[in-house]
């Protein structure tokens, strides 16, 4: 039986912005498509306060930000690299290519093919979002994508120097310093000094996530990401302080963050909803944690690990840890999920920051249908058909020939008659 402790906004009920922001983001992409470069730079200087001589950042200028940056950031911009790009390796790994004779004379195969361009969005805002960079960028260049550019706004008027870092060293081919919607535009339609991607990926607020939409089947996208959502499932075996860190830890990313608790502990349910009351009074980001807690923070009571499991694939959470005597239970039954964080020693922050997955991962329910941002989305799995013998071809023509005059495609039919006529008995 399922009991609801604390209460929450529903995601979908919350949305009542949606039109706003789609027509807000409809008419800056219609003015980047019809102004070009003027448009990117009139929109900058109106939503960012941002018109340097070029956004573009010329080698000389990325080298000279990189060396104001300090050395332990440097150093531990490498180690996170490194375990991203051992990952994104792997998986790459993982992925063949095949050619298999399915007939006498008859092969079909598939070819996993890299996109040619990528557009990444490296969100700025109130964090510097430095760990996207290695997700999106780092992750394109291992699957072998020939031209990856990122994008990421300017911050109070500055320069994000450890984020510029990270994207130089993560391999982007051009860097430039442009947020929000003109940025996912003018990777996504081109200007005259941007040439247009095939692909954007990256996470971002609500208008970029639209503006990813909006512009799909124009380019490829990833998958729309955001806002972040955590769900904790945990029992008896854990406890609340643990509990309160790990929602508030996802709490702090904006306002309309939910994060919720799922337990079949009443005494922890309870305890922990104290604890995050306490947590709060000494939280650096507290101002956003609180509102995002308040309005749509959850706590969940069930009786069994059956229903955890079930009310943890309803609700389908982007992020999922997982702190329980047999976390590995939820990973061999749980399937809607954008990425599992088994057992107490692993958190979250280890998969958002440095631990070699990706965070860019699926939300609003999305984990029912996709997986997140990884080294395959950037690829293509190509197939193709070659026919070696006459024989062969006469052979698949005259089963074809039939089947299209089922379906009235005369065309089709002679397509395959012609081969009948030329190669049987040949």
């Amino acid at each position: 039986m399922k009991r609801v402790i604390k209460e929450g906004i529903a995601l979908f009920e919350a949305e009542s912005n949606d039109k706003k922001v789609r027509e807000i983001v409809e008419n800056v992409l219609d003015e980047v498509k019809n102004g070009g470069d003027a448009a990117v730079r009139s929109l900058s200087e109106k939503f960012d306060k941002w018109s340097p001589a070029s956004f573009l950042l010329s080698k000389e200028t990325i080298e000279e930000i990189i060396s104001n940056v300090p050395e332990q950031v440097l150093e531990d911009i490498r180690f996170a690299q490194t375990q991203v790009r051992n990952f994104a390796q792997h998986q790459k790994d993982s992925m063949h290519d095949i050619e298999v004779e399915t007939l006498p004379g008859v092969f079909l195969g598939h070819k996993n093919v890299p996109v040619n361009s990528v557009g990444c969005y490296i969100p700025g805002g109130r964090y510097p979002m430095v760990a996207s960079a290695h997700m999106s960028v780092l992750t394109a260049k291992v699957a072998g994508v020939k031209r990856v550019i990122a994008c990421t706004p300017p911050i109070k008027g500055q320069i994000p120097a450890a984020t510029v870092a990270a994207m130089y060293m993560a391999g982007a081919d051009e860097i430039y310093l442009l947020g929000g919607i003109q940025a996912i535009a003018a990777m996504g339609i081109g200007t005259e000094t941007i040439e247009s991607v095939d692909m954007i990926v990256g996470p971002g607020n609500s208008y970029v996530a639209e503006a990813k939409r909006q512009l799909f089947g124009k380019i490829g996208i990833d998958l729309l990401a955001g806002p972040t959502e955590t769900l904790v499932i945990a029992d008896e075996t854990s406890d609340a302080e643990i509990c309160a860190v790990d929602l508030l830890g996802q709490a702090e990313h904006g306002p309309t963050s939910p994060s919720i608790l799922l337990t079949n502990s009443e005494k922890l349910a309870y305890e922990t909803l104290a604890e995050v009351e306490r947590q709060l009074k000494t939280l650096p980001t507290a101002d956003v944690a609180s509102i995002s807690w308040r309005d749509y923070g959850q706590i969940i009571l069930v009786d069994t690990i059956d229903e955890m499991v079930a009310e943890a694939d309803r609700i389908a959470s982007e992020h999922v840890q997982v702190m329980t005597a047999d976390p590995r239970y939820f990973l061999k039954h749980m399937t809607n999920f954008g990425a599992l964080f088994l057992g107490k020693y692993t958190n979250v922050a280890y998969g958002d920051k440095v631990i070699g997955t990706n965070h860019t991962l699926p939300t609003k329910h999305g984990a029912k249908y996709t997986g997140g941002l990884w080294v395959g989305k950037f690829m293509k799995t190509c197939s193709y058909q070659e026919i070696r013998t006459p024989e062969a071809s006469a052979m698949i023509g005259e089963y074809c020939s039939r089947l299209c005059a089922i379906e009235n495609f005369w065309g089709h039919k002679e397509q395959a008659d012609i081969r009948v006529r030329r190669y049987k008995n040949n």
